[in-house]
């Protein structure tokens, strides 16, 4: 396992890291959640990233049995705050003051831990002060129960904002966490260039376009049982932008490539995103241990230049780039 700076900071993590989002309280079982999260650690991961929106709190609650007894200082544990939790009520949603203080002490509880290493704004709160809400966040620095500062699904502008703010009230904000892969790269011509002149780093989640990417999904054929896209507690209204015949039949057109490089085409997909020396770390999710052994193996491959051109070559315009998309992730109400 590659380990590298997370932004303009001295702390580092693993290049691949582990994300329970749809998986774990949701999904699958948690005796096989937890040997997902036995397999990342043996693996070499030390990274790992929920929210607490994920499966309304229970995916923290998994995490933080899974990892119980693991050393706390080899781990980096990352979670996040705004989406709907609890009973859903007025003010169990955004980024208030009063939400962030809340949220932060029920993360903690579920996850068993004292504090997290990077507290993430997991979308932008169009109804509350951006000076509230980070001076909340500082709050929670100096109070230690988070060592750094992120946030998700930001807009360039939204990024400057904040940079600017955090700046103010000397805490780090050295993160955002966006979609990016081969298919979907909408960061790559705004979000990028301003995140690199701010120090901040991306932390990329879906790095294998909710599972199109790693080649199961054919085109005509019938989708696989039990896949992401015949799931019905959500993970199927996430992946069938990318269910088209044109789409699936690029995807099985870079088998070529990857078997040139010795990889899977999952493995091509994580290793993609990382060649991008903005990207600090890639997500991936498991429904299985050997999901994770795989996409490992991403870590440290080097993709070379005339291979890199292939893929585009061959994506073309099934390739997303619209960067206005960034600016709808997050929603104009906190009812939305």
């Amino acid at each position: 396992m590659k380990f590298r700076y997370l932004g303009n900071s001295g702390f580092k993590i693993s290049e691949i890291t582990y994300g329970n989002w749809l998986t774990h309280g949701s999904q699958i079982e948690n005796e096989t959640a937890f040997a997902c999260v036995r397999a990342a650690i043996d693996a070499g991961i030390t990274t790992f990233d929920t929210a607490d929106v994920y499966a309304n709190t229970a995916a923290e609650t998994v995490l933080g049995e899974a990892l119980k007894g693991e050393r706390r200082q080899s781990l980096e544990i990352f979670t996040k705050v705004f989406g709907p939790t609890g009973p859903k009520g007025h003010n169990d949603v955004g980024l208030s003051r009063k939400h962030i203080l809340e949220s932060i002490d029920g993360s903690l509880g579920r996850l068993q831990t004292d504090y997290v290493d990077l507290y993430q704004a997991h979308r932008f709160d169009y109804e509350t002060p951006l000076e509230e809400t980070f001076q909340a966040f500082a709050d929670v620095v100096r109070a230690g129960k988070a060592l750094y500062i992120g946030v998700s699904e930001w807009t360039a502008e939204q990024l400057k904002a904040g940079a600017k703010l955090a700046k103010e009230l000397n805490i780090q904000l050295i993160s955002n966490q966006p979609e990016y892969s081969a298919l979907w790269r909408v960061i790559e011509a705004d979000v990028v260039p301003t995140s690199k002149e701010l120090g901040i780093s991306q932390i990329v989640w879906s790095p294998i376009a909710q599972g199109v990417l790693t080649g199961k999904y054919k085109p005509g054929a019938a989708l696989p049982e039990g896949s992401r896209a015949t799931d019905t507690k959500g993970g199927a209204n996430m992946v069938k932008r990318w269910l088209q015949d044109d789409v699936l039949t690029r995807v099985q057109n870079l088998k070529p490539i990857a078997d040139e490089l010795d990889l899977s085409l999952a493995q091509l997909a994580v290793a993609w995103v990382l060649q991008n020396e903005n990207i600090a770390t890639a997500i991936i999710g498991a429904s299985r241990p050997e999901q994770v052994h795989e996409n490992v193996k991403a870590s440290g491959v080097v993709i070379p230049a005339d291979a890199l051109k292939k893929i585009d070559e061959v994506l073309g315009d099934a390739v997303e780039t619209d960067t206005a998309l960034t600016s709808t992730r997050s929603p104009k109400t906190r009812e939305a």
